[in-house]
């Protein structure tokens, strides 16, 4: 597979990394291009049409080797030919700190820059604020979305709940097997409080990094134990640099709703609502009009 920039093209905006690389076990499929839009648009054109607008002028796609063939092929017929993408390779499955350790080289590690999921629709309004946010601030950022606003249908996923104050992260939990039943919303993986408050504010893995990250990437990334646990995860590594470096991330809440392809029983449901956003005006029918 030819990894490298589909065309090179003067940018002016920030540079977005969607982590496109996961193998979708639970899914059962290219859950990246899951026919989400009004026309059949995959996840990620919407995903990049968001961005787009919101003034990212680069995408970096990170891929495996065994699909990221389709999505190069799929990007390169359906995206618009003016846009600078560029594809990076993570070659072993060893988390979301890895992915972006693979989109370095493609990166300009000088300025700040995005981190999305390729599996998750986060609506303008949250790109819009990540993407304002990376053009005049000198922090990193999150953007927050309520619980209740980040949850499709009722079957189990992870959430990073977020401890924010003034503004600011101060702390954030990985919360597994995370869903919404009659008595509210919970989480069974044995850790305390079992019931979450639905307006909580939690982490999507819609990120922005300033260029100070890159070192404490590696550094996590270098230290990390695999015989304890296979994956170094974003919202982990961002937990543990809150507690031992003083950096600063402004928590930008969000009015959209996050919406994903976990399961299969999501597609439908995530159709419907990407139609009633349509419908609502807060997205263009077409993905890249």
């Amino acid at each position: 597979m030819g990894i490298g920039r589909r065309e090179v093209v003067e940018v002016s905006g920030p540079t977005l990394v969607v982590l496109a690389a996961g193998r979708a076990r639970r899914y059962g499929g290219l859950k990246q291009l899951a026919p989400i839009g009004v026309h059949g648009e995959g996840v990620i054109d919407l995903i990049a049409s968001d961005a787009f607008a919101a003034g990212f002028d680069h995408i970096v796609m990170v891929v495996n080797a065994d699909t990221g063939p389709e999505i190069q092929e799929h990007v390169r017929n359906f995206w618009p030919k003016n846009r600078q993408v560029s594809f990076a390779l993570q070659d072993e499955p060893l988390g979301t700190v890895h992915a972006v350790l693979a989109a370095e080289t493609y990166v300009d590690v000088n300025a700040p820059f995005g981190i999305s999921n390729a599996d998750d629709l986060y609506g303008r309004d949250a790109f819009a604020r990540l993407g304002a946010h990376l053009v005049a601030k000198s922090t990193n950022c999150l953007i927050g979305f309520q619980l209740d606003r980040a949850l499709v249908g009722d079957l189990p996923v992870s959430r990073g709940v977020c401890n924010v104050v003034n503004g600011h992260l101060t702390d954030i939990w990985e919360r597994r097997k995370v869903h919404n039943s009659v008595d509210g919303f919970s989480s069974d993986d044995g850790v305390s409080p079992v019931f979450l408050d639905p307006e909580s504010i939690v982490s999507m893995n819609l990120w922005g990094f300033q260029p100070a990250m890159w070192p404490l990437l590696h550094r996590a990334f270098e230290e990390h134990d695999f015989r304890e646990e296979s994956e170094v995860l974003l919202p982990v590594f961002v937990g543990k640099v809150l507690h031992h470096v003083p950096l600063r991330f402004d928590v930008l809440v969000t009015t959209s709703r996050c919406v994903g392809v976990t399961h299969p029983d999501d597609l439908a449901l995530v159709q419907a609502d990407v139609r009633s956003q349509v419908s609502a005006g807060e997205r263009p029918e077409f993905a890249f009009g």
